[in-house]
Formats: C-alpha cells, structure tokens, sequence
C-alpha cells in the first residue's frame, strides 16, 4: 500500500531539482562568467597567498568549483587563464618591491612565488618588456604597466 505523504514530499524535492538545473543552465547561456563575487575571493586568496606555489585545484577549492569548470569560466570572465593571471599578480607585486627596495632580484622573486630568479627573470621579460635589474635601473614610472582588470583588484 503506497503512502500518499510520501508523494508531495517527492514531487517537492523534484520541483527544487528542476529549479536548480534551470539555474544551471541560465549561468551557462548567459555568458558563464564567475560572479563577481567569486572572483573577487580568488583575487584575495592570490594576494594572500602570492609566495606560495598556487595550484589550479587550490584555487579552484577557493569557490567550490571543480578545477576544469573554474578553469573555463575564470577565462571567460577574467580574459586569461588562471595561472596567467597569477604570474601577472606576481609581477605587480615584483614591480612594486623592485622601485620600493634595494633587496637582491632573487629575493624578490623567491618573495613573490618564483622558484628560480631565472623563471622570475623571463616572466618579467614577457609581461614588462625588460629584466627586473633594468626596470629597477630605469626607475618604476618608465615602465609599462600591465592591465589587470579593476574588479579583480577590489
């Protein structure tokens, strides 16, 4: 003999479901971004955690995404991909200490996330145009700056 208090309660967990997956589907085919709320916790935790080694998974645990879906969107959202994005707070960071200290590169760079001076040295290369001991030589405001997007920075 079925019990007919069971029913609603089933349909009702049914209906929450179907609600969820619209939901679901809305965030997909309305550009499938993060939220900005979101990205805004990915920025903090890189800035918090800038000198350590930063994985894919560590950031994605951040917003309770799995590493491939976070991956996507994070580069939907941001234009770049997560580890890019990372090396180029990084650099910000290296920009910062190179005009502000007269600390050794290599320092720097173990200070900001870089194993070896030498991966330190080419990132900043690729993102600034030339070496940490020439943009500290040159002085910071001769520098291009690079364009990190303002609502990650909040």
């Amino acid at each position: 003999m079925r019990s007919r208090l069971r029913w609603p309660d089933m349909r009702r967990g049914t209906e929450e479901m179907d609600m969820n997956h619209v939901a679901m589907a809305q965030m997909t085919t309305t550009g499938g971004e993060l939220p900005a709320y979101r990205l805004r916790r990915v920025a903090q935790h890189i800035r918090e955690n800038l000198q350590q080694e930063l994985r894919l998974a560590d950031l994605s645990a951040v917003v309770h995404m799995s590493p491939f879906h976070f991956a996507r969107l994070f580069k939907r959202s941001t234009g770049v991909p997560p580890h890019q994005f990372l090396l180029r707070h990084r650099i910000e960071e290296a920009r910062g200490l190179l005009a502000a200290q007269r600390v050794p590169i290599a320092e720097i760079a173990r200070s900001v996330g870089f194993r070896t001076p030498s991966h330190f040295t080419t990132t900043f290369r690729r993102v600034t145009g030339m070496t940490p001991s020439a943009y500290r030589s040159r002085g910071a405001e001769t520098a291009p700056r690079s364009n990190l997007r303002p609502h990650l920075d909040a």
